[in-house]
């Protein structure tokens, strides 16, 4: 069913037409303007203080952290990982254009496939879009170059992320997603799904202990690729974000 078969559907039901014009034009300058909430101040760092700040947070939820200095050094991170975790070389990873260029072959030992990931596959590597440092959590919005199944099937999640995309803020992100994932059909930007990823999968409704896995992956590993000159020299400051 189209978008325009809903709508026509919700106003037949509430018995009333479209909007006016003039309400209409109201509707579309307030959704295009897309009002920001608060921006927390402890977000609103110095570059390689946001950095630290996103690492500091996804070791407090229980995910590790490696830096690597460019792409190509993320296969060796990746292999080595998963023998300092006893787990076997054979992965699924997202047919995203970035992890296709990195040098996989160079790790022969590593069963490597391109693709969305099964009930059978044990570790995944996921490409994400964004990181926001206020809480250590990443962005992962669904696309064929990142299947959703990689977030939730296995039970090791690897993330592949660039430093020059850690934001603050969680608006910061929603920005980048409405500014680079505009689709050209509908005007919109979401995609079908956002998850928001903070740390491995957990709970602790049973007893209250915590287990590890309850819904998803109970392991997450950041590998995160130093790309960003300001965060690597501590020199430049953040761009200071509006408040609502």
């Amino acid at each position: 069913m189209s978008k325009e078969a809903i709508l026509g559907a919700i106003r037949r039901g509430l018995r009333r037409g479209p909007l006016p014009a003039d309400q209409a034009l109201l509707l579309a300058a307030r959704l295009e303007r897309h009002p920001r909430h608060l921006i927390p101040a402890r977000a609103r760092l110095p570059r390689a203080e946001q950095i630290a700040l996103f690492v500091r947070h996804v070791e407090k939820e229980f995910g590790t952290v490696e830096r690597v200095p460019d792409a190509a050094a993320v296969p060796a991170a990746v292999a080595d990982y998963l023998a300092a975790q006893n787990l076997p070389a054979r992965l699924v990873r997202a047919p995203h254009p970035e992890l296709d260029a990195m040098p996989w072959s160079g790790r022969p030992l590593l069963a490597v496939e391109a693709r969305a990931a099964g009930p059978e596959d044990a570790v995944s590597v996921q490409h994400a879009f964004a990181g926001i440092a206020e809480t250590g959590t990443l962005m992962l919005p669904s696309a064929p170059e990142r299947p959703t199944t990689l977030n939730l099937l296995p039970d090791t999640a690897i993330v592949v992320l660039r430093a020059s995309r850690v934001v603050g803020a969680y608006e910061e992100a929603f920005d980048l997603l409405r500014a680079e994932r505009r689709d050209a059909s509908s005007g919109g930007f979401m995609p079908r799904n956002v998850m928001l990823v903070t740390g491995p999968s957990r709970s602790a409704d049973i007893e209250q202990t915590l287990e590890l896995g309850a819904h998803g992956p109970r392991r997450l590993h950041v590998v995160l690729i130093e790309d960003d000159p300001a965060a690597r020299a501590g020199g430049a400051a953040a761009p200071s974000p509006q408040e609502g």
